[in-house]
């Protein structure tokens, strides 16, 4: 499709207008930062890759009900989403401990939680993305009480479906983070739906049988084999076909 007037660009996307109102257009580059945007780099393929994976999860949410602002893929870097106001709130999934949990509170890294744990932090790079409460959140009207019923009854049902469909190709769901945003309809009723992406950008990913990280903490971490193991995720998924190269199949967005 024809390029539109460009009106963000972020660490991993870039957001064009969409052909329709109310649409919007996303890009994924093969940029990569850690440490809010402390930490720059390359990806080789993790484009066309994130796209892929956000694109067959996605997917599979809405077929259980929950709603998105995903519509389309349009080629291999680009899909369609509906236009949201994002919520300025991170929602993290924790399954086991690891990250900046496991440094914040002494935990080992690795070691299983005993339930599912949910965590919120203000969406701000220059402030670090700090931990905040659900006070916090309604005290300066980030959202209101039923916004985050909504929003934590959504992140515990995608963890459970991506719990069981990470484990069925030998993948542990150590953690996720989330975004929201609001739909207004004609009416001017408002709706929650799921935003941004899906993708080992936003997940910690281990393998079941050897522990080996399947995400972008190899990239944070300096441990190589970055592309390697995003596209491995994406081949057991099987919106990668075996022996594919992401290169050149990359050709079918420009």
């Amino acid at each position: 499709m024809a390029r539109r007037r460009q009106l963000y660009e972020g660490k991993a996307k870039v957001i064009f207008e969409g052909p329709e109102p109310g649409t919007l257009v996303c890009y994924f580059k093969d940029d990569a930062t850690a440490f809010n945007n402390q930490k720059k780099g390359t990806i080789t393929g993790k484009g066309v890759l994130n796209n892929r994976i956000s694109e067959f999860l996605m997917l599979r949410l809405q077929d259980l009900g929950i709603p998105t602002h995903f519509l389309r893929r349009l080629n291999m870097r680009e899909q369609l989403v509906r236009e949201v106001e994002i919520i300025p709130v991170e929602v993290i999934v924790r399954n086991v401990a690891a990250g900046s949990m496991a440094k914040r509170l002494g935990i080992p890294e690795g070691t299983p939680l005993p339930r599912s744990i949910v965590e919120y932090c203000y969406k701000s790079d220059e402030l670090g993305d700090p931990l905040i409460s659900e006070e916090h959140i309604t005290a300066f009207g980030w959202a209101s009480p039923q916004d985050i019923d909504d929003f934590l009854a959504m992140s515990l049902r995608v963890n459970d479906f991506l719990s069981g469909i990470f484990l069925g190709i030998g993948i542990k769901l150590v953690d996720f983070k989330l975004e929201f945003g609001r739909i207004y309809d004609e009416n001017g009723d408002v709706r929650i739906v799921l935003a941004d992406e899906l993708s080992p950008d936003n997940m910690r990913l281990w393998d079941v049988n050897t522990g080996e990280k399947m995400d972008k903490d190899r990239f944070r971490r300096d441990m190589g084999n970055v592309e390697e193991a995003y596209r491995e995720v994406a081949r057991r998924l099987g919106v990668l076909p075996e022996g594919a190269n992401v290169e050149a199949i990359d050709g079918e967005s420009n």
